[in-house]
């Protein structure tokens, strides 16, 4: 699933292509992929629109339009945003095309079609419930702390939740949590002062590098020039079940946590 890293990735390389153009039309081959309002209200509302700025919050891509309009996308599991010239190139699985001005499209490909778009005045109703961005200055361990107070579930089950920290999706939790050696199964509060330190940490190094690794392309992530990201070359537990742990050598252990799949490695992480 696209997570902060794979969204930070396609906001970067797709800004560049498609800030200024205007949007010329939208071909819905799945109407299902419009969330609001109904597909024809979507396909009227951002025709002729032009795209003034992108951004990304959590694991939202949101573009700016003019007349204070908002084109927000999730990728959700599957899904991935490619950028060509020739629609007889049109790639296997595009739900959506967005057309832009100068004969650009915007390929939307969602094999699995769990990917939304929201044609929306003010986003607050979609994004407004995230939790804080775990790269921007102001994300301290002070924060960290005050975000786990009180959450007795398991610490990998919460660092999913986006109302607590936005972006960590299942593979960079798993990253993190080996990189400061806490077991997934830790109540979130209990952590230490030290532990507190280290997750928080581990959390902004494994982020930082899946950016500057393009992401990760374990299933269907591609780049918006169609290429693959490189992040998944350099995960020590995530996706790597059954394989030993990189740095003691032990097996690497695989378990169900609020029905997402974790791992980790049971020596390196052990439960206390």
């Amino acid at each position: 699933m696209p997570e902060l890293p794979e969204v930070e990735t396609v906001k970067n390389e797709l800004a560049p292509l498609v800030i200024g153009r205007q949007i010329s039309g939208v071909t819905l081959n799945w109407e299902g992929m419009v969330g609001q309002p109904s597909p024809k209200e979507f396909e009227r509302g951002v025709k002729d629109k032009r795209i003034l700025n992108l951004y990304r919050r959590g694991k939202y891509l949101l573009l700016e339009l003019n007349g204070g309009w908002l084109l927000v996308i999730h990728l959700r599991m599957t899904g991935s945003l490619e950028v060509g010239d020739d629609l007889a190139k049109t790639p296997l699985y595009t739900r959506a095309i967005i057309h832009l001005e100068g004969g650009r499209h915007i390929y939307f490909r969602d094999p699995r079609k769990f990917g939304k778009m929201k044609l929306v005045k003010d986003a607050a109703s979609i994004i407004g419930k995230l939790g804080p961005e775990p790269l921007e200055d102001n994300f301290t361990p002070a924060v960290l702390k005050e975000r786990l107070a009180g959450r007795k579930a398991p610490l990998k089950a919460v660092l999913l939740e986006q109302n607590v920290i936005a972006g960590i999706g299942n593979m960079y939790a798993d990253e993190a949590l080996f990189a400061a050696r806490i077991h997934p199964l830790k109540e979130a509060e209990a952590l230490s002062a030290h532990e507190l330190k280290r997750l928080h940490q581990s959390i902004r190094q494994v982020l930082k590098k899946g950016i500057e690794l393009k992401g990760a392309s374990v299933s269907n992530y591609l780049r918006p020039g169609g290429q693959k990201g490189g992040a998944q070359r350099e995960f020590n537990v995530a996706h790597r079940k059954n394989e030993d742990c990189p740095h003691c050598g032990n097996p690497l252990d695989y378990i169900k946590i609020r029905g997402r799949g974790s791992h980790f490695c049971p020596c390196c992480q052990p439960l206390k």
